[in-house]
């Protein structure tokens, strides 16, 4: 049976182009625009109808970067993947990409497959896998063509945490070595986990133990040593490099050095950093343990210059990190020494909303907004035009937003599965009112009407950006 629905009357909003356009949906595909009013709009027939008179009809999310029931510092992230993807489509977010997770001593193999497991039947909303390498050796490089060629294109590697996910230069090289071979992306956590670690050691003697020393120990010169040291080993190797939550301007200026030579490096930053800092890392009475992240929030001077990275594409994505802990039971692991508190924040029910607050507040577009969350990321990882986009053949991930709508984040009303907000209590203009995932209605005028299992394991291509 064929199924059609129609949204008539809505601004439709890609990373290209604003349109007053109707949108027809058949069979879980976009399968045409036509400006609103004309004959070849109103000719349409279809079971359903939605009037977004008043409201923009953008691509669903795609959040490249999440981490569901991840085990970190002895716990585990507070979202499964049912709670996740379900918080996700609350705001927005149609696609996510999570990380597998290969340990020391396992293949690359078993991780995707224990991700895998977690994930079949619970998703709300389609999802794909990067895998995170965390033991380089020869059967590990060979595995990594393998995955590429069934849709697991990309790759992190992590220059912090020794003893867990830490890669030396050695292993790093190695591994992007072999990316450049077979069109794969290293993602990298670039910070000098070593010297942090010496630092952590003399802070928690010095009896430097609340939550603010966590990032006054993560030294934004460390970011961009690391940031740096990974830019060259990329450029040793002729590989593409994409570098995860970047924080501190020191870090967006290394980035912006190598894209003005030409090469293929890429930036992701996070909401955290564009609207929180060290501010919140020093609230009193244990409470700066719920900002605590790695990379850290930084000062507010920062902020300038991860908008002007977004604005001038030096940075070109913006994703979540999304990894709750608890504050009871989970974060408070770390009373008495900030070492200890799990490192992650709640974010990706929040990710569309905010960003659309900075398109009010004037650091970005309407298009910029949808490029940097929607189109972009689609495209880096290999998803476009599948996903990230309104057009004839995409998958019909679509978003009526209204643009006006007020609303006040909190714990009381967010949907992920944590017991605080990292935004508590901040106001925001526009919100999400209905979603469809592949044609299919997940959140109905604010009311979810997904189900679990609905989101399917999507394969993707290699980078769509390189030279």
């Amino acid at each position: 049976m064929s199924s059609r629905t129609v949204i008539r009357g809505g601004l439709v909003i890609t990373a290209s182009d604003e349109i007053h356009a109707d949108v027809l949906i058949e069979d879980g595909r976009i399968a045409a625009l036509a400006a609103s009013g004309t004959a070849a709009a109103e000719a349409w027939t279809a079971e359903r109808s939605i009037d977004a008179t008043g409201k923009y009809v953008i691509p669903g999310g795609v959040d490249a970067h999440t981490h569901m029931e991840l085990p970190f510092g002895g716990t585990f992230a507070s979202d499964s993947f049912e709670t996740g993807t379900r918080a996700a489509a609350w705001g927005g977010t149609t696609t996510i990409v999570d990380f597998a997770v290969q340990s020391v001593g396992h293949t690359l193999r078993e991780g995707l497959d224990a991700w895998n497991a977690k994930a079949d039947g619970n998703c709300a909303i389609d999802y794909g896998f990067h895998m995170i390498v965390s033991d380089v050796n020869e059967e590990t490089l060979k595995e990594m063509d393998l995955l590429v060629e069934e849709g697991v294109t990309s790759f992190k590697q992590f220059m912090a945490y020794p003893g867990v996910f830490y890669s030396d230069d050695g292993q790093i090289l190695r591994a992007m070595q072999r990316s450049a071979e077979n069109g794969g992306l290293i993602m990298m956590h670039a910070e000098n986990g070593i010297a942090i670690d010496v630092l952590v050691e003399q802070a928690l003697a010095r009896g430097e133990t609340d939550p603010r020393y966590h990032g006054e120990v993560r030294k934004a010169l460390l970011e961009a040593e690391a940031t740096h040291r990974a830019i060259k080993l990329a450029q040793v190797a002729g590989a593409p490099l994409y570098v995860v939550h970047v924080s501190a301007q020191e870090a967006v200026a290394e980035l912006a050095r190598a894209r003005d030579e030409g090469l293929n490096v890429f930036g992701e930053t996070c909401p955290q950093y564009l609207f929180l800092s060290t501010d919140n890392l020093a609230e009193p009475d244990f409470e700066g343990a719920k900002y605590v992240c790695s990379t850290p929030l930084r000062p507010k001077e920062h902020q300038a210059a991860l908008w002007r990275g977004l604005r001038t594409n030096d940075l070109q994505v913006v994703s979540t990190d999304h990894c709750p802990f608890c504050f009871v039971g989970q974060k408070e692991l770390g009373r008495g020494d900030f070492s200890k508190i799990p490192n992650g924040l709640p974010g990706v029910e929040n990710r569309m909303d905010l960003l659309h607050q900075a398109v009010v507040d004037g650091h970005i577009s309407r298009r910029r907004w949808i490029e940097i969350a929607c189109a972009t990321p689609a495209r880096m990882f290999g998803l476009y035009p599948k996903k990230g986009t309104i057009a004839p053949g995409a998958d019909a991930d679509v978003v009526i937003y209204d643009p006006r709508a007020q609303q006040v984040m909190s714990a009381e009303t967010h949907h992920m599965n944590v017991d605080y907000s990292a935004y508590e209590g901040k106001s925001v203009t526009g919100r999400v009112e209905t979603v469809l995932s592949r044609g299919e209605f997940v959140i109905t005028e604010r009311e979810f009407t997904g189900r679990a299992g609905h989101g399917v394991y999507t394969p993707r291509s290699t980078c769509q950006y390189l030279n």
